[in-house]
């Protein structure tokens, strides 16, 4: 644990007697990919949610660059560089493929919520937007309406839109959540693309592209830690099959099944 970007230190979060999350700590490394998975019921959303600022811990604290950030808002946490796309598609679906990363980009020039500046100012944008667009496989759609685009092609945008507001720490949240296969794959390998050089934190329930994508993986249960490690170690780990399969005897099956 040399590098940690991202530290969770016995964060509770409490909603009237019930404990939804019950003194889990975790460390996300730089440059990792880390998995928060758990079945149903396990407190993912709600820790992830604590994580992200959207819900403040009841007890402990948490640590972005060795800064504590427990009490910051959502838009403090997202100036540090902490940037959430959310679980179901945060994209404009009236403005084109281009000016929705655009958008994301106004943040650079201090503008995020200045609509009506000039054309000339926001073009100045462009060839950044087309580089992002480019890093999704979307430039070829740059100028379509984004209602048109295939739900998946929509997640794509997403991330375009988050990387473009130079997240420091990419937070996904079912990030495959409604897709058919063909979508599912794609997104995996464009997550698995677009995280060279940056560290990702994402909830996701299908463990195929767990296995395929993330460095480390942490699982709860009833708002407990349950287990942490690599792939093989957890898919492996009676308790984890336990908590998804309802049996010690079935191992999980991963992308390599």
């Amino acid at each position: 644990m040399s590098d940690p970007i991202l530290q969770a230190e016995h964060i509770s979060r409490r909603f009237g007697d019930f404990l939804a999350v019950d003194d889990v700590s975790l460390n996300v490394q730089r440059g990792h990919i880390h998995a928060l998975i758990g079945p149903n019921g396990a407190g993912k959303t709600t820790c992830f949610n604590l994580l992200t600022k959207f819900l403040a811990p009841t007890s402990g604290r948490i640590l972005f660059n060795g800064q504590d950030i427990t009490a910051d808002s959502p838009v403090q946490v997202a100036r540090r560089g902490v940037i959430r796309s959310f679980q179901i598609s945060a994209v404009f679906p009236g403005m084109t493929v281009l000016e929705n990363v655009r958008l994301g980009l106004q943040r650079g020039l201090g503008v995020s919520f200045h609509f009506w500046r000039s054309q000339s100012l926001l073009s100045q944008l462009d060839a950044r937007a087309m580089e992002l667009l480019a890093e999704v496989d979307l430039q070829d759609m740059a100028h379509e309406l984004t209602a048109n685009l295939p739900y998946g092609r929509k997640r794509a945008l997403e991330i375009a839109t988050t990387l473009g507001m130079e997240p420091e720490l990419m937070l996904l949240d079912e990030p495959t959540q409604g897709m058919g296969h063909e979508d599912v794959g794609r997104v995996t390998a464009l997550i698995k693309k677009v995280s060279r050089g940056r560290t990702i934190l994402m909830v996701e329930h299908n463990m195929n592209v767990i296995s395929a994508i993330a460095d480390r993986i942490t699982v709860l249960q009833q708002g407990k830690v349950l287990a942490e490690g690599d792939y093989a170690a957890v898919s492996s780990n009676p308790e984890v099959m336990q908590a998804y399969m309802g049996s010690a005897d079935v191992a999980l099956q991963g992308a390599h099944a």
